[in-house]
């Protein structure tokens, strides 16, 4: 067995052990969903840590950062702003003492709106547990030396998460999280100097990427870079402020004061991790640019093939085109696309003969830049017995994210489901272990859907990319929910109307900007493959613009909220 393969297994098998350890202290709906509200400080840290830090970081943001440098932090820090803004709501959180976040919405803006806030909540959260799916494969794959694909990867993974969290709930997944968040921390602090070390130094990173690598709004944000960037800003932002995985923990936190200081810690470590992960990423990138290059290639060549706009015998002229082209516009030195050019002649001969043979080897070339961290960690395990040692830990992080963040992702929509639809309108009055029972049944239900977002795309053999995903689930949570949330929490005077206006013109502006627009207005695309937007300007903004235009005009237009309705929320009103 491959070592890494070893190490990796026993370390899951740990944590499936003690989460089965933890389970057996589920005695309620309660402890099912909240963890008994007995979560401390340590844990609060390091379960809204590892909450947070999924594949969205090591993956999406990984992904990037290898393709655009140091403009990536826009991206993260969106989510920093966030947290900080959250420290202020974290005591009035935990002092509802609630379990959802439709919990606060029903509080404000009635039963609908608690409704609609749950499918919003659902359609991003299945989104966002695909993609960690879709992370597990790409570890299983690097792990393996690709003898277990991607396809097959997801798959493994989606079974070990949904049995995870079907487990368990709230106490194993917030446990769990003790153990993952310190691995992370510690991978990522000790990992970057090794990882600047084997690229060849602090100047290799200049020596080796293009220019664009070193601006403040990259080249690949399209048309409009700053339009971009702030997008990007926002989108993180807006979901940090309003994920109910967040609020989940401060409800399950000991006291409003431990959720508040947890806060402050929690911002500390994200800076650390999400900053350092780049770093990571970005010497990872300069020590492969030459393969992530040739894997973005031979994706297109592939594409191109498929669906017969390409010939097979003509895949290795089309090659020798795309490299000169990256050549002109100084994506690559001069000498890496000589070296480049020699390599993808040698490697595509071979396969242009036998379409089988093409599509099972294409896939091979070059290293996919969504993997890059795992890459480098597999380059530092291969080097000395420091390095093998870093090498492992960071697999040993990358795995910690998928597991923790497809739990925490997998158990909050099923808690919705539970919560803000069965026991709120079909069964109020069910009793508690019915309802651990049925949410487990939905945390099955929930995963089987996630795997399938990720798998139906697989056998069409669509491009599948992180980094897209995970915008489409930000964007649709943090428009919909998060101004009507944050306003529920602070403005007095938001009403019912204004609420629900905001969730369900925020949830369409968003369908019909990310989805159906893309479908079938085409040529109102603008910008770089895999980051375009209608006519170049990311739809957060008139999105996020029409939810809170209904907001605050909906709100003054109809009467403001009676004092009774606002006392759960606002004590001293």
């Amino acid at each position: 067995m491959n070592i890494f393969v070893g190490l990796i297994l026993a370390y899951l098998i740990g944590l499936l052990v003690y989460n089965l350890y933890k389970a057996r202290k589920i005695r309620s709906q309660e402890d099912f969903m909240v963890a008994g509200r007995s979560l401390s400080l340590k844990v609060m840290v390091f379960t809204l840590i590892c909450t947070w830090i999924g594949s969205g970081t090591f993956i999406a943001g990984a992904e990037y950062a290898a393709k655009a440098g140091w403009s990536s932090l826009w991206l993260p820090a969106g989510a920093w702003v966030g947290i900080a803004v959250i420290y202020f709501l974290a005591a009035k959180i935990r002092t509802f003492g609630q379990y959802t976040i439709g919990d606060i919405l029903e509080v404000r803006y009635g039963k609908f709106a608690r409704l609609f806030g749950a499918l919003a909540l659902v359609i991003s959260f299945t989104t966002i547990v695909s993609y960690q799916f879709r992370a597990g494969g790409y570890i299983l794959n690097v792990l393996t030396d690709g003898a277990v694909t991607v396809e097959v990867g997801q798959f493994i993974t989606a079974a070990f998460v949904i049995t995870l969290t079907a487990i368990g709930g709230m106490v194993a997944v917030a446990h769990t999280d003790l153990p993952n968040g310190i691995i992370i921390l510690l991978a990522c602090v000790m990992a970057v100097p090794f990882a600047v070390q084997f690229a060849g130094g602090w100047e290799a990173a200049s020596a080796m990427l293009p220019a664009s690598h070193f601006q403040t709004f990259s080249q690949d944000f399209g048309e409009h870079p700053l339009l971009k960037a702030g997008g990007y800003f926002l989108a993180t932002m807006l979901l940090l402020m309003g994920v109910q995985s967040m609020y989940q923990k401060f409800y399950s936190a000991k006291t409003p004061k431990e959720a508040k200081t947890s806060v402050a810690l929690w911002i500390v470590g994200t800076i650390v991790v999400e900053t350092l992960v780049i770093v990571i990423a970005i010497y990872g990138a300069a020590n492969h640019w030459k393969d992530i290059q040739q894997f973005e290639i031979c994706k297109q060549l592939q594409q191109e093939v498929l669906t017969g706009q390409l010939p097979l015998p003509a895949t290795t002229e089309r090659a020798g085109t795309l490299v000169r082209q990256l050549a002109d516009e100084g994506a690559i030195t001069a000498a890496q696309a000589r070296e480049l050019g020699d390599l993808m002649n040698r490697q595509l001969a071979p396969l242009t003969n036998d379409p089988r043979r093409f599509e099972e080897g294409i896939g091979r070339l070059g290293k996919d830049p969504a993997s890059i961290v795992l890459v480098v960690a597999r380059d530092l395990a291969g080097g000395n017995a420091a390095g093998f040692i870093i090498g492992v830990l960071l697999l040993a992080a990358a795995c910690a994210v998928v597991v923790s963040t497809g739990m925490n992702y997998l158990l909050s929509p099923s808690t919705n489901v539970m919560r803000d639809v069965y026991q709120r309108f079909i069964r109020p009055e069910a009793a508690p272990e019915r309802m651990v029972a049925l949410q487990k049944i939905f945390i099955v239900v929930i995963g089987l859907c996630a795997f399938l977002l990720i798998f139906i795309p697989t056998v069409l053999h669509s491009k599948i990319s992180v980094l897209k995903y995970s915008y489409f689930a930000y964007t649709i949570y943090g428009v919909a929910i998060t101004p009507a949330l944050i306003a529920a929490l602070s403005w007095r005077r938001v009403t019912r109307q204004g609420g629900l206006a905001s969730i369900i013109s925020g949830a369409i502006m968003v369908i019909l900007l990310e989805i159906a627009v893309p479908a079938a207005f085409p040529q109102w695309m603008r910008g770089p493959a895999g980051s375009q937007d209608p006519f170049g300007v990311p739809g957060i903004y008139l999105a996020l613009a029409v939810s809170l235009a209904c907001l605050v005009v909906v709100s003054y237009l109809t009467p403001k909220p009676d004092a009774e309705s606002l006392k759960s929320l606002f004590p001293e009103a």
